[in-house]
């Protein structure tokens, strides 16, 4: 059995994911740049348990490095999931080029590297992002995606596009995940539920854009690895799955509703909305639910009292 190559690895969902493959026996290769788009050290806080597991290794390094990238292919290597990216909606309006270098450029030097070592599998990191503002709900994968606004969607569409590329020209099984917004346990620091906690249970006010209205299909961390791990299994010729938990909530009441975990009462400093911000996300996951097995589980009341219980044991 080969090795499984993870990009991002030390990333939110990469080093959930790390923890569950070392779980059922699998050998990892950890690979990471430890980017300063968020703090190292969080970083490399995620990553820690996985750093002593005999079938783990941990490499530091850039996807767009094709040299380091080689180096992780010298064993067999049976499967990559890229996770890899740089993320978000608004710093890929500020910075629009390095989203495309890192989201495109970083994709190719993967997908390249896997398709000459060989790799029978390669997993892709997408976004429901790729929707954009799509006026059909839920949002199904037959749906038009030509319509991204921000770069950071378009970077997403353009990886999608590159992986069909190599999978039509050299018989490569590829599957791409389309995310809709992951929360849980070591959720970035700049995503809103991680955000807005910090900032209820310090009594300071949270920033909202819009009048509450916008909606999120916000996605537990537990099971977009379950759909990850199923995706790894399943993997074969070109596929695209949403992983969603198909519960959208408005912002307003996801405001509502971290207030009741917390049992304290947000401050509320109402904002303009945001250029790149989407209106609503919504998964259909009748695909991933056929295809997979894939199955969500965890409602967002629940979820939201698992993230407050790791927050106030970590921060």
């Amino acid at each position: 059995m080969g090795a499984i190559i993870v990009t991002g690895a030390a990333g939110f969902v990469g080093s959930h994911l790390c923890e569950r493959l070392l779980d059922q026996g699998q050998q990892v290769i950890g690979f990471d740049n430890f980017d300063d788009f968020y703090d190292p050290a969080i970083k490399r806080s995620n990553i820690s348990k996985c750093l002593d597991h005999k079938s783990f290794s941990m490499h530091d390094g850039d996807t767009r490095d094709a040299d380091a990238v080689a180096k992780l292919f010298a064993g067999e290597v049976e499967t990559v999931v890229h996770l890899a990216a740089r993320a978000g909606v608004r710093p890929s309006i500020v910075e629009p080029q390095r989203c495309q270098d890192v989201n495109v450029g970083g994709t190719t030097v993967m997908i390249e590297a896997a398709r000459n070592a060989k790799c029978p599998k390669f997993i892709l990191a997408s976004s429901s992002s790729v929707y954009g503002n799509n006026n059909k709900i839920p949002f199904a994968e037959s749906d038009n995606v030509d319509f991204p606004i921000s770069p950071y969607a378009a970077s997403k569409k353009a990886a999608e596009l590159i992986a069909h590329t190599y999978a039509h020209l050299f018989d490569m099984n590829v599957t791409c995940l389309r995310f809709f917004t992951v929360y849980g346990p070591r959720q970035r620091p700049d995503l809103a539920i991680h955000k807005f906690t910090k900032l209820i249970e310090s009594g300071e006010p949270i920033p909202v854009f819009g009048d509450g209205s916008t909606s999120r299909d916000y996605t537990y961390i537990d099971d977009i690895i379950d759909g990850v791990v199923r995706s790894i299994e399943k993997c074969n010729g070109y596929k695209i799955y949403n992983l969603g938990e198909s519960q959208p909530i408005r912002l307003d009441e996801l405001i509502a509703a971290i207030e009741i975990a917390l049992d304290k009462k947000a401050v509320i400093n109402r904002l303009p909305n945001q250029p790149g911000d989407v209106d609503r996300t919504f998964a259909d996951v009748d695909l991933a639910k056929r295809e997979l097995g894939y199955n969500p589980k965890t409602h967002i009341e629940d979820g939201l009292a698992k993230f407050v219980e790791w927050f106030r044991t970590n921060n």
